[in-house]
């Protein structure tokens, strides 16, 4: 039977090597799948003749891996990601105000002059799309991000800058009235958390249909340049037709292959796509007949249904993560809902076949949401779990709850950990624990909270260190063969998916500093390849 996404020729992968295994390899690819795994030139006539045509492709001892997934992905949001405003090194609101006001400048100064021979008019700037910005992390800026500051920048632009954990965002006059009328003329309301945040958010990934596509398919062949062949999507909203018609762009004819050139083929077909349910579509999905790990008739055998995702708690940097500790300003932080409700939510979720997964951030939201697992008695993922008592780190194995974790996290947030997690960040994304309690761990990106590209997170986990930094409780860090285990779905041996990410270097040998930047020649994706550097394809 042809496996998903599967591409119609053998593939003969010659003279590979595996980490941690000595000699080279060849590895036979057949309708998708690996077919046989042996010794250089062992593989045996009858396995080669068997498969037909038969294209052999000479690795020269590359080394290769199970294909990547990065398994928390706000896919729009990321494809959106590359055309914003990066505020993510501003170390003030003034600083973001700043670099607000230089890109506003720099647009300005591209357009058609005014008939007064000035810059673009008022009106006109007020009439432009507006301006998004995105990575802030106000948490240790010495000044408040005030309506004040950002209208002076923005000289009447719609400006929104969108905080880095997706949380928060900050709006000009100009943005509120568009975006979010209701708080247009409360100056307090400058700064929008949570549900009214994600409102904005939501309304800014509006754009027409083909210019969505070409910036999926462009991220999809950047994810696939990295060794990706997978994600579980968790983009707000309802995914299902938005990857269908993505899926249909060129699930058949195998393009969307990337070269060292950056060129793409235009598809989203480079990914399996695992699409996740809110609150708000979760009768329509149980309506619809849908329950997790359904293939979708149309797309190849790429597109499956992912969980149910509800959001508990809030973020570390927005203070709203619900914590047993108080924050050094007061407060626990907050709960979006009561106990009952997970509760219910997730027994219905889990009664109708969609496997729940509950973000959880701070300490307490982890309990609870363990012990809602353990009262409606599913299996399922917990999002997150950056702050993990230490009674609740062998619920996780015990419950059969996967710690869906994202380890360059760690690095973005430790010096906010350390301001408003004082003492307790021993407990803070505590993954060495995890994997020693049994807990199964899949890393992702939370892109484009971190870029998709599971090599970092990867190297954070191992390292738990970026920038030439001393370590960050190294005793959390996780040993090579865990990390890569945490990145992938699969292993090279016969009957697995063809999903192979083709290296230039031994992940397990090369300096920890490398893992971070790994050369990735090729990608198959079921035997077809999505990435390709040296002219495979």
């Amino acid at each position: 039977m042809t496996q998903q996404g599967s591409s119609a020729e053998a593939v003969l992968l010659r003279g590979a090597r595996l980490p941690g295994v000595d000699g080279e390899h060849d590895v036979l690819l057949r309708d998708g799948a690996i077919v046989a795994v042996g010794d250089a030139g062992s593989v045996a006539a009858r396995d080669i003749s068997a498969a037909g045509t038969v294209r052999q492709v000479q690795l020269d001892g590359r080394w290769i891996v199970p294909g990547l997934w990065d398994q928390h992905v706000h896919f729009t949001q990321w494809a959106q990601t590359a055309r914003r405003l990066d505020i993510s090194r501003a170390r003030s609101a003034a600083e973001a105000a700043d670099l607000v006001c230089a890109r506003i400048a720099a647009e300005d100064a591209e357009q058609p002059r005014s008939p007064a021979g000035g810059s673009r008019r008022a009106g006109e700037r007020a009439a432009a799309e507006p301006l998004v910005g995105f990575g802030f992390h106000d948490a240790l800026w010495p000044d408040q991000p005030t309506r004040a500051l950002l209208d002076a920048a923005a000289d009447g632009r719609a400006v929104v800058l969108i905080a880095g954990d997706l949380h928060c965002s900050w709006l000009s006059t100009a943005a509120a009235r568009r975006f979010a009328p209701e708080t247009a003329d409360d100056p307090s309301a400058a700064v929008l958390r949570e549900d009214a945040s994600f409102a904005v958010t939501s309304l800014l990934a509006a754009a027409d249909d083909a210019t969505l596509e070409r910036w999926a398919a462009e991220a999809a062949s950047a994810a696939a340049a990295r060794g990706v062949v997978g994600i579980v999507d968790l983009e707000y909203g309802w995914n299902l037709e938005v990857w269908q018609r993505r899926m249909a762009g060129g699930a058949s004819t195998g393009a969307g292959v990337s070269t060292g050139s950056g060129a793409s083929g235009g598809s989203a077909a480079a990914l399996r796509v695992e699409f996740g349910v809110y609150p708000d579509d979760l009768e329509r999905a149980i309506a619809a007949g849908l329950r997790t790990g359904d293939v979708i008739d149309g797309t190849d055998g790429l597109l499956t249904v992912g969980p149910a995702k509800i959001i508990s708690d809030g973020s570390l940097n927005t203070r709203t993560a619900l914590c047993v500790s108080a924050y050094p300003d007061g407060g626990h932080g907050i709960a979006n809902l009561t106990n009952a409700e997970l509760v219910e939510w997730m027994r219905r979720a889990a009664s109708s076949g969609i496997e729940p997964t509950v973000h959880a951030i701070g300490d307490r939201a982890n309990t609870l949401a363990l012990d809602a697992f353990e009262t409606v008695g599913c299996r399922g993922r917990i999002e997150h779990a950056q702050l993990v008592s230490a009674v609740d780190v062998p619920r996780f194995a015990r419950l059969g709850v996967t710690a869906s974790v994202q380890p360059e996290h760690a690095m973005d947030d430790r010096d906010v950990a350390d301001a408003l997690w004082a003492g307790r960040t021993d407990r803070a994304f505590p993954l060495a624990e995890l994997h020693a309690s049994g807990a199964t761990i899949a890393f992702g990106s939370d892109a484009p909270v971190a870029p998709l590209d599971p090599w970092i997170a990867l190297s954070a986990a191992v390292t738990r260190s970026r920038d030439g930094r001393s370590p960050w409780h190294p005793e959390q860090a996780l040993s090579r063969e865990a990390a890569l285990r945490a990145s992938t779905r699969s292993s090279i041996r016969a009957g697995q998916p063809a999903d192979i990410a083709v290296l230039d270097a031994d992940p397990f040998t090369c300096l920890a500093a490398d893992l971070r930047g790994m050369p990735v020649a090729a990608t198959l994706l079921a035997g077809r390849f999505t990435h390709d550097t040296l002219g495979w394809a």
